[in-house]
């Protein structure tokens, strides 16, 4: 006959554990459920401006302008959209203004970037650790306070009122940390393999094109979304080199498109459409680069 003493005994422990782990669950799911409720109300705060700001340009002139405001429109109109592609020297102008700059400040940061952080990562220079933190103080330095002197210096150069110097300005801006990245991605590869490739007769510019870049890919595309957006969206460079017209890029356009309606006031409505259109590409860069932008980011912030 069996003992059923000796097997309660068993039985018992087994129960506990089993009631032990069904809390743990519990807690687990309401802490993802938490989780969850926190970034849905994250991400409805930050597409909340956006939303607004699309209703806002699919509105009529009047009800852009009304007091007090509407949420969203009563009736959809493109007129904001159809005037702001004809404002001053036309809006597809000034979109291939800032899209010729920012794929030159991508090509000028990455020239720079890729030669200097292999060097600073690989190479035997001397000093190179004070080179790079003097290189990354830079950082600390507001950018606006260097334009006076750049804007003197490219007069002189005959540098004002072109894509280049723009781009040269806005690769200015963005060289210190993509320096960063590209310096700690190239540490971050192991040496076995720039060994193995100098063993099968690689020279240091093969071993870079061969073996280093396929692996830094991540870092490449992270530092050319930065350059990107960050050449996309100022304004500010843009305003002091630029003094024609036909010079501008979309951020200035935005800035003076604020002219007064015929109610009085300023054209929210076209305002709202060029914000709109303005977000559509760093959108769609974004998300097409996303899972290098992730883990480039990573990877040349973690040695």
């Amino acid at each position: 006959m069996p003992d059923v003493s000796a097997e309660s005994a068993v039985a018992a422990p087994s129960e506990v554990a089993v009631s032990r782990r069904l809390p743990r669950r519990a807690v687990g799911g309401r802490n993802r459920y938490l989780v969850g409720a926190i970034c849905v109300a994250l991400c409805a705060v930050m597409a909340t401006p956006v939303i607004l700001s699309v209703a806002a340009s699919l509105k009529t002139t009047a009800e852009a302008a009304a007091v007090p405001p509407t949420y969203f429109p009563s009736e959809l109109s493109f007129d904001s959209y159809i005037r702001l592609w004809d404002y001053q020297a036309g809006l597809p102008h000034y979109l291939m203004n800032s899209l010729g700059t920012a794929l030159l400040t991508i090509v000028i940061a990455l020239a720079l970037t890729i030669p200097a952080g292999f060097a600073l990562a690989r190479l035997p220079v001397p000093g190179k650790e004070f080179i790079f933190v003097f290189l990354l103080m830079a950082l600390i330095i507001p950018y606006q306070a260097l334009l006076t002197p750049i804007f003197l210096m490219f007069v002189q150069l005959k540098l004002t009122n072109t894509i280049l110097g723009l781009a040269i300005l806005h690769t200015t801006i963005q060289l210190p940390f993509s320096l960063y990245i590209m310096r700690n991605s190239f540490e971050a590869i192991p040496r076995e393999l720039e060994e193995a490739a100098v063993i099968d007769g690689g020279g240091t510019w093969a071993v870079l094109r061969n073996v280093l870049l396929p692996a830094v890919v991540p870092a490449l595309v992270t530092v050319a979304l930065f350059a990107f957006i960050t050449s996309w969206n100022e304004l500010l460079g843009s305003l002091v080199l630029n003094s024609r017209e036909s010079s501008f890029t979309l951020p200035v356009i935005l800035a003076t498109a604020r002219t007064e309606t015929s109610l009085g006031g300023t054209d929210w409505g076209m305002l709202q459409a060029g914000v709109t259109i303005s977000i559509i590409p760093c959108v769609l860069f974004y998300l097409l680069l996303q899972k290098y932008y992730v883990s480039g980011l990573t990877q040349g912030a973690l040695k």
